[in-house]
């Protein structure tokens, strides 16, 4: 009886080792951590990723949207590091942020424009007969600060009818607007009401909650048929991003794209 007991001691001391040693290797074993970084880089510059002392092989290309997918082994000992993304040249710091070990991995959006770093909106996915518009508005010429509304629609030009269709509410200069669908629609000549006329997509911009042209009050004049958003073609299912800015033509408010896509 002595020897059974003893020996039921001395296994039952060894299966709680055993079993202590493996809690204490999952514990303590490496982890692998997945790093997406996903965006757009407005700039002249490459961009360079670092994870602690570690570069990543391909640079971000200039003027480019960009998707790099890394991994990072997370030693036993390790809980945190630093991940870092500066200009190739100048080295000027543009994002620096601390990765976690028990996040399990990390995904960063981000748009780097005008030497400023902010969040990069995802397109919706294209739709049937839809189209989708996501906007930044620039206002490098007038420097309006207040929100706007981008009003999307249809202009008939014989009896000079707008049409909305759709309203992005306001938008603040210089920050991404929320998506705003439409259907598409053929252009053209058409029928309204009896008459023959030319029928364009129209995206005008307003103050916020009106329908008076946001340049209203200043030395720039609103054309009906020339001051215009940046927009795809009307017949064509699309999901588009814009960033454009003000390019105006003598007093009349012109637009230019800076980026789409």
């Amino acid at each position: 009886m002595k020897t059974n007991k003893l020996f039921l001691g001395y296994m039952s001391v060894i299966l709680l080792t055993l079993v202590a040693c493996k809690k204490s290797e999952q514990f303590y074993k490496d982890e692998l951590f997945g790093i997406k970084l996903t965006g757009y880089n407005g700039s002249g510059e490459t961009l360079v990723t670092k994870l602690g002392d570690v570069t990543f092989p391909d640079g971000i290309s200039p003027n480019a949207r960009f998707e790099q997918n890394n991994a990072y082994l997370f030693k036993s000992t390790e809980n945190k590091i630093k991940l870092s993304v500066t200009e190739q040249v100048s080295g000027k710091l543009v994002l620096e942020k601390e990765l976690n070990k028990e996040e399990g991995s990390a995904k960063l959006n981000f748009l780097y424009l005008d030497g400023k770093i902010g969040p990069m909106p995802d397109k919706p996915a294209v739709e049937k007969d839809k189209i989708s518009l996501v906007y930044m508005f620039q206002p490098t010429v007038t420097n309006y600060t207040e929100p706007v509304d981008f009003v999307i629609g249809k202009y008939y030009v014989t009896p000079q009818v707008f049409e909305e269709l759709g309203r992005l509410k306001n938008v603040k200069p210089y920050e991404f607007s929320t998506p705003v669908s439409i259907p598409t629609f053929n252009g053209g000549r058409q029928d309204y009401n009896g008459v023959m006329t030319s029928v364009s997509f129209h995206v005008r911009i307003y103050k916020a909650g009106t329908n008076i042209p946001y340049v209203d009050g200043t030395s720039f004049t609103w054309n009906v048929l020339n001051s215009n958003a940046p927009k795809p073609a009307s017949s064509t299912a699309s999901s588009k991003l814009y960033i454009f800015s003000e390019s105006p033509m003598g007093n009349v408010m012109r637009f230019s794209t800076r980026l789409e896509l």
